[in-house]
């Protein structure tokens, strides 16, 4: 999407890898692959109804996006992030005890899962200035961070810079 592009754009000006956990797989995907950056799975549909109905479901969703990130950068992923991450309530609505289930089965298939520790809410609507506080106060108080941002928001889009070079201002350093 044109976010992405943006965003990469700002990533390469700063010489910042990033990864990104993909819900498909297109033109800015093979960029972000051939600039260095490190892709991972998120999901084809993202529909909690769907995905966290059965462990067949979640499965045949991981299969789909991989397929799709291979058919444009000719590797199949081995990271991922679940919808919601590894410990979200929302999936007992559909299947009380499969994130359980799905945590361990995912390492058993090969995978390496991650979370976060750091939310900058921008998913979830927060505006520029709450993005910046989020991210800066959260990996303030950390001696690792994983910051969770999204690329389907201009507020994000508007403010991660900032937070670039308020990392590099501070002594951190950024890594995929």
């Amino acid at each position: 999407s044109y976010l992405t592009e943006e965003i990469l754009d700002i990533l390469d000006r700063e010489g910042i890898k990033a990864t990104f956990f993909v819900c498909g797989a297109n033109e800015s995907t093979k960029r972000a692959y051939n600039s260095g950056h490190t892709i991972g799975l998120h999901s084809n549909t993202h529909s909690y109804s769907y995905i966290y109905t059965s462990s067949n479901n979640y499965f045949n969703d991981l299969n789909n996006i991989s397929d799709k990130v291979f058919n444009v950068i000719n590797i199949r992923p081995n990271f991922i992030r679940f919808p919601g991450g590894s410990s979200n309530t929302v999936s007992r609505k559909y299947n009380n005890g499969i994130m359980s289930y799905l945590t361990v089965e995912v390492v058993n298939r090969g995978y390496n899962y991650f979370d976060w520790n750091v939310d900058s809410n921008d998913a979830a609507g927060a505006n520029s200035s709450q993005i910046y506080s989020n991210v800066t106060t959260g990996i303030s108080k950390r001696h690792e961070s994983v910051v969770l941002m999204h690329d389907i928001k201009r507020s994000t889009i508007d403010v991660i810079e900032d937070i670039i070079v308020y990392g590099l201002n501070n002594g951190y350093t950024f890594d995929t």
